[in-house]
């Protein structure tokens, strides 16, 4: 059976991540115990505070390093991925885990994404807005009939049922006004510091590829899907990964090129279950499994193994 790795996004972030199986296995503590930041992972993640752990500039470090011990207590049970992809942040993550950089690195760097990101744009100025259980065609229209206002532009096609919408203030707020008059029902901002995945992030762009810079980028070990591409790519990964932070996520089509190309079951490793949601409304018939505790992880090789 081919099986592909979903690592979860920002935003799954939950006080007391990996604790349990931290507590229960060597693999776990091996990856808590080897990350080196500029602050305690561990008892972050751990303990919270919740706040200090909502806050971009920390939350996406302490992501990967619970995502990758997950990862690795998965792998140390047998489960072994034909392809991996994730979330925005999560790409890190998948990347990680097919050795493109070591733990200790891709928790750095992420590090350095999330101070970036949460410094990006002045409070205030720009929102992000989920859509949805509506035609993306329609609402791509919509960003483009907006453009007078300020920018707006699609930032997640995440599923069917959820397209996030990401810009300047006035252009989201007048995007959504078009939107709920073409039948848009349910609109829900989304509670992040700024509007990721937009071309507003260009100058953010450029500061991570200086960062990505300094560190070493490997082939990768296992096929990698990407979110600017929703497909493979055997390009530069520091490019893709520049380009990245200011342009659409393809996780919809990401999933859809995995399902093509095979992959009969997911395995969603992180904090949290959003990615499995998607996946259903995506195509209901792929079983998905979410990992983040002891009794998920037994859940999931019992259907598997």
């Amino acid at each position: 059976m081919k099986i592909g790795f979903l690592f979860a996004g920002q935003g799954s972030q939950s006080v007391g991540m990996g604790k349990e199986l931290y507590d229960e296995y060597e693999e776990a503590r091996k990856v808590y115990d080897s990350v080196k930041l500029d602050y305690d992972v561990k008892e972050l993640c751990f303990n919270g505070p919740k706040e200090q752990l909502d806050d971009t500039a920390y939350s996406q470090s302490a992501i990967l390093t619970t995502s990758m011990a997950i990862a690795n207590v998965v792998k140390a049970k047998g489960i072994n991925p034909d392809y991996v992809c994730g979330l925005s942040l999560g790409e890190y993550s998948a990347l990680c885990f097919s050795g493109v950089f070591s733990i200790n690195d891709a928790a750095n760097i992420v590090r350095k994404r999330g101070a970036i990101m949460a410094n990006a744009l002045p409070k205030g100025t720009s929102k992000m807005v989920a859509v949805m259980n509506f035609d993306k065609d329609i609402i791509k229209e919509t960003c483009e009939e907006v453009k007078k206002e300020g920018i707006c532009e699609i930032a997640n096609y995440n599923s069917p049922a959820q397209i996030v919408i990401t810009g300047e203030v006035k252009a989201v707020d007048k995007a959504c006004e078009i939107l709920k008059e073409k039948g848009a029902r349910r609109l829900i901002p989304l509670n992040v510091s700024g509007a990721f995945h937009s071309s507003l992030l260009e100058d953010a762009s450029k500061e991570l590829n200086k960062v990505l810079g300094e560190y070493e980028i490997k082939t990768p070990e296992i096929p990698v899907v990407y979110n600017v591409t929703g497909k493979e790519y055997d390009g530069d990964i520091r490019e893709i990964l520049t380009k990245q932070i200011k342009s659409s996520v393809y996780f919809m089509q990401m999933v859809e090129y995995m399902i093509d190309n095979g992959v009969e079951a997911f395995v969603e490793i992180g904090p949290g279950k959003v990615l499995k949601g998607f996946v259903r409304k995506i195509n209901k018939n792929i079983p998905v499994y979410s990992v983040e505790d002891k009794k998920s992880l037994e859940e999931m090789l019992g259907a598997l193994k």
